[in-house]
């Protein structure tokens, strides 16, 4: 299956899962909390269960890692070369709150690198999707634009985009840079594609992230044009070591 196929057919797979979420987000939800504090919901498990079925009729050659499922070896892990990198709910407290601000998030990673990502915002009725053969778009109801990251001199006001419910002690410091700054506070992987759209400039993430979280953001932004790094410069990688979690990144449209 070519790419602008399978694009298609997994921000479908999204909305599926958005349908999901959005039949338990309208009542009452349960909510319990993993090992590391972590909330789960209802809603988490049953857009896991509609992904994972659909990945597996879509592509059944393909492995699957999502944060609903995340208990696989490191020594199985460490031979894929594509698979992919899913978070059912990406943004489980924006969801409690019922704040809206939560997404699916589903990517392809190949050799350490995304490819393919859909972030699906089912409370915003907004989709972002991103392939390396085919660009990066914003799809709200039947309308689709394409999102083209333009460069933005490094100087005068700086929008930055922040955690809503995460916000990071080092971000201060970081931030003394700029003069004149303007925070947007944002819930979950829209973050990244705030970056991707042009609403933000950066959006330093100088806070705990796990793979899942980003995947998908990632491939939307990258494709766009905005540059996705380590703080040290060096690229954002995935599965390529045994944790799971991110170093700290930075998402930018600004000039080096």
């Amino acid at each position: 299956m070519n790419q602008t196929d399978l694009l298609e057919e997994i921000l479908q797979l999204s909305v599926e899962a958005g349908d999901a979420i959005m039949g338990i987000y309208a009542k009452d939800f349960n909510v319990e909390y993993k090992e590391d504090e972590s909330p789960v919901t209802d809603a988490d498990l049953a857009a896991h269960k509609v992904i994972a079925a659909g990945l597996q009729q879509l592509t059944p050659d393909i492995p699957v890692l999502s944060e609903e499922s995340a208990g696989i070896d490191w020594t199985t892990r460490q031979t894929w070369n594509q698979y992919w990198l899913v978070d059912p709910i990406d943004g489980t407290k924006e969801f409690i709150k019922k704040n809206g601000e939560f997404t699916v998030n589903i990517a392809l990673i190949k050799a350490g690198k995304p490819i393919l990502g859909v972030v699906h915002a089912p409370a915003l009725n907004v989709s972002y999707l991103a392939a390396e053969a085919v660009g990066a778009f914003k799809q709200c109801d039947e309308a689709r634009i394409e999102l083209k990251v333009t460069q933005k001199a490094n100087t005068g006001l700086i929008k930055v985009v922040g955690s809503r419910s995460h916000p990071s002690p080092d971000l201060a410091a970081y931030l003394e840079q700029f003069d004149d700054v303007e925070m947007v506070p944002k819930g979950s992987s829209l973050k990244l594609c705030l970056v991707a759209e042009g609403e933000a400039d950066i959006y330093p993430r100088l806070g705990p992230t796990s793979e899942w979280d980003t995947g998908a953001g990632h491939a939307v932004a990258e494709i766009a044009g905005a540059t996705i790094t380590q703080v040290d410069g060096s690229a954002l990688t995935y599965n390529q070591k045994e944790s799971y979690l991110n170093p700290y990144f930075i998402v930018s449209r600004l000039e080096a």
